[in-house]
């Protein structure tokens, strides 16, 4: 579409008239975005605000005018230009002069990284929310806050609210994969989501049409099926009535919009940018449809202010703007001893649930155990199937999403059977789109649900690191402690299938070096239910690894409801003469191997770490102190894998408990080949782990 007012594109609703007040209300909130990026160039000057600040001023009419369009409780996303959006929709929330002032008091503390600030200091420029007042938070990543948008939506029309979201982003952001995916199962799903993408020319210094075949970003809708519409992102009331017409749109079920607004940046991409790459002339022929001047101007002509009213305006803003800066400066630093704090909401077992759990595995483990009326023999495929039937049973929050987990059952089978008694409703089928899906889990979760969301393969997950580590594990730390992330990520690694380097590895480490999120790997279905039972109950993200040659491992589950807490390893077998560690299938692995060194006279003692983090590093070092030797086993590639971080740990809490050399024992540093000899001697079997233990005996 061209460039036009959307009223008409869009409405089957009027688009409702605002006040006097209210439009005088939009050009203060204006001015004072105006007058906050300019102090803040200066202070970024003066290096009182440290790191990078993307400035938003010029494009002030978007924010306002989106903001403008919502109702107290519709939510937002925002991205590393976010101050407009942050400014926009607290001071729209904020009730009475005070409460507005100290709003912008928050803003400039965080800038300043002081603890007054809306995220303690911690999220800066590029991260500023008030996520309590429904902003879910700003990203630095370009794009990384679309999928979550999109999740966020999605909890929306599953919880059955007549609530929206607006997603702001920048022309950049809408070349990246994240906008595809998103735009795509929006559109599939009639989400209640309004894309709002801001069209300032350039993403940083490279001109759009340089990198874009078509000049308009609303064309690409049509792909999706949505409406695409184009509007003067200088102009705050025709943001108004577009963002007005797609959100009424939205709230009759009818889906997403994507609102392209052409705006521009007074400043550069930071301040450091000289914008070499723009003309004097360009730059001019927009500041003379500067949305402040111009929108006071047409207030002035239709007679709804005098220039005394609008003066009044822009010197109130000026004050505003100083006893913000004056706060925040006036403010302290977070204190160094507050560095750990919010990175996981944290709930530890009490040492009643330890016991109780250690009393329940000893029983399933026991010799008589097929004979007690209260455990059964199942697969460890059908136990995860149960851990997740049981907890939507449970609790109507939780909900699974993935490639093919509906009907087919999922990939190995571990769905089977809950779309029959769930439905599409709560079994959702998504697009074989990681990044969205990772991303979808976030925003939901941050909007009370509790998502569980499988990507196929271990081996994907890469494709949703950024959703998955950037903006779900970082969330909560990021934002001052004031989220929540409850989602919980299954997949699948491991060698074992003959399916090569792209569905074969073991990636745990990856993702046990993020701060923020929790990993978890069972060995058992005893293990595999109580352990997904818990992390789906967990407020913090957990990445739940299965391997793919578990699934028809069969053994004892207790019938009653159980969850084995996060952060507690299991010694499997009791030894006196050497430590094993191991997790996942190499526990296995580890145990037969124990017991050909008992016929040798060895005494092997097996723990199963079980989760990889939080670490039961006590149980360990128990173990260490009783045996003197410590052998770790691993699938997964030798360097930098867990068992290195584990003994790294070990040397610093028992080292003086060791008689001799921790020896690991892991694949080789090669990728997973496909013909089964190779395989095989890729990956760790039974024999290598004896030859790690003798070797430690030596």
């Amino acid at each position: 579409m061209t460039e036009q007012s959307t009223a008409h594109a869009l409405a089957q609703d009027a688009i409702p008239e605002l006040s006097r007040d209210q439009l005088l209300d939009m050009l203060r909130r204006m001015w004072e975005i105006r007058l906050f990026e300019d102090k803040v160039y200066d202070l970024l000057g003066q290096n009182i605000i440290k790191g990078a600040s993307h400035l938003y001023a010029g494009e002030e009419g978007v924010a306002v005018g989106a903001v403008e369009a919502l109702r107290d409780d519709d939510l937002i996303t925002s991205t590393h230009r976010g101050h407009g959006h942050c400014h926009a929709r607290g001071d729209s929330l904020a009730e009475g002069a005070e409460a507005k002032q100290m709003h912008l008091n928050k803003m400039m503390a965080e800038l300043c990284g002081r603890v007054t600030g809306y995220c303690a200091g911690r999220g800066g420029s590029m991260h500023i929310a008030d996520v309590e007042k429904g902003n879910l938070g700003a990203t630095g990543i370009v794009g990384g806050n679309i999928p979550v948008a999109t999740g966020a939506a999605l909890s929306m029309k599953m919880q059955d609210m007549d609530r929206c979201v607006v997603c702001f982003f920048g022309d950049g952001a809408s070349n990246t994969g994240n906008f595809h995916e998103s735009l795509n199962m929006a559109s599939a799903w009639k989400l209640p989501v309004v894309y709002v993408v801001e069209n300032n020319l350039y993403g940083m210094s490279v001109p759009f049409n340089n990198v874009s075949p078509t000049p308009d970003i609303a064309a690409r809708a049509a792909a999706y099926d949505m409406p695409g519409v184009v509007v003067d992102g200088m102009d705050p009331m025709a943001v108004y009535e577009a963002v007005s017409a797609a959100l009424a749109r939205a709230r009759r079920g009818e889906g997403p919009t994507l609102v392209e607004c052409k705006t521009y940046r007074w400043y550069g991409h930071s301040r450091s940018d000289p914008r070499k790459y723009r003309s004097k002339e360009e730059e001019q022929s927009w500041h003379d449809r500067d949305p402040l001047v111009v929108f006071g101007k047409r207030l002035l002509d239709a007679g709804m202010a005098t220039q005394v009213e609008l003066d009044a305006v822009e010197d109130a803003a000026v004050e505003a703007i100083e006893k913000a800066t004056e706060f925040a400066l006036n403010s302290p630093m977070p204190p160094a001893e507050d560095v750990e704090k919010d990175v996981y909401v944290l709930t530890a077992p009490t040492p009643a649930e330890i016991e109780a759990e250690r009393r329940l595995r000893m029983r399933v483990r026991a010799s008589e155990a097929a004979n007690d009326p209260g455990l059964k023999k199942i697969p460890y495929w059908q136990a995860l199937r149960d851990a997740m039937r049981e907890e939507m049973l449970r609790d109507p929050a939780v909900f699974v999403m993935g490639e093919d987990v509906g009907l087919y059952g999922g990939a190995y089978g571990a769905t089977r059977g809950l779309f029959d008694e769930f439905g599409g409703e709560r079994i959702k089928d998504t697009p074989i789109s990681e990044a969205l899906i990772g991303g979808a889990a976030v925003g939901a979760a941050m909007t009370g649900l509790r998502p569980v969301a499988e990507i196929m393969y271990v081996d994907f997950t890469p494709l949703a690191m950024d959703q998955i580590a950037n903006q779900g594990a970082k969330n909560r730390y990021m934002f001052g402690g004031k989220t929540k992330v409850p989602m919980v990520i299954r997949s699948e690694g491991g060698a074992g299938r003959s399916i090569a380097a792209h569905h074969s590895q073991s990636l745990e480490a990856l993702w046990m070096h993020f701060p923020g999120i929790y990993v978890v790997m069972p060995a058992t279905p005893y293990d595999a239910k109580g352990l997904l039972k818990a992390a789906i109950r967990d407020d913090n993200p957990v990445m739940y690894i299965e391997h793919k040659m578990l699934y028809k491992e069969e053994g004892y589950v207790p019938t009653e409801d159980y969850v084995i807490p996060l952060g507690v390893a299991d010694v499997k077998r009791e030894g006196s003469d050497v430590t094993i560690v191991s997790y996942s299938r190499m526990v296995l692995r580890a145990l037969e191997a124990a017991d050909k060194l008992a016929e040798e006279g060895i005494s092997a003692e097996v723990v199963d770490l079980r989760t990889l983090k939080p670490l039961d590093l006590e149980t360990v070092v128990a173990s260490v102190r009783k045996t003197g030797r410590l052998v770790g086993v691993t699938e997964a590639y030798k360097t930098s894998s867990v068992i290195s971080e584990l003994f790294t740990l070990v040397n610093e809490a028992a080292f003086d408990w060791l008689d001799g050399p921790m020896v690991r024992v892991a694949a080789l540093d090669v990728p997973v080949p496909m013909a089964e000899t190779l395989e095989d001697a890729a990956i760790p079997n039974v024999d290598a782990i004896i030859a790690g233990v003798k070797k430690a005996l030596r």
